[in-house]
């Protein structure tokens, strides 16, 4: 019997190496430290009614290009741990604000300035959010 209210993750279906959104969301952050993204925090949205991944990742770097990086990072070092590759990346042109979605975690690499803009976290307020520091 199928229960449809159960989400199969991309990551259980079609990856070399199967992992949660626990320990995806650890790679991402793995990434994000290889290239020192600053103010890392993990918003845990799993018990968030209709939301639409597992978890955030947010963090933020002091120029574009750190920003690039630092989301290059995150494909790499996802791509090596899991074989997987995002769903989608938005955002690579300007390098502000890159949005990197992996279904069950969507990570948001910003520039400082439109971090505080947009405060995602606040966004967020009834989730678990977790610090990470730099």
């Amino acid at each position: 019997m199928i229960n449809f209210g159960t989400r199969l993750s991309k990551h259980m279906i079609a990856s070399k190496t199967a992992v949660n959104s626990e320990e995806l969301a650890d790679f991402i952050i793995e990434g994000i430290r290889e290239k020192k993204g600053l103010e890392i925090v993990r918003v845990d949205l799993r018990k968030i009614q209709n939301s639409i991944s597992d978890f955030f990742v947010i963090c933020h770097a002091s120029s574009d290009r750190q920003v690039d990086a630092i989301s290059d990072s995150i494909e790499e070092v996802v791509k090596i741990r899991t074989g997987d590759r995002p769903n989608t990346v938005e955002g690579k042109r300007n390098a502000e604000w890159i949005l990197i979605d992996y279904v069950d975690v969507v990570v948001h690499v910003f520039k400082e300035e439109l971090r505080r803009l947009y405060a995602l976290e606040d966004l967020w307020a009834d989730a678990p959010i977790e610090q990470l520091g730099d």
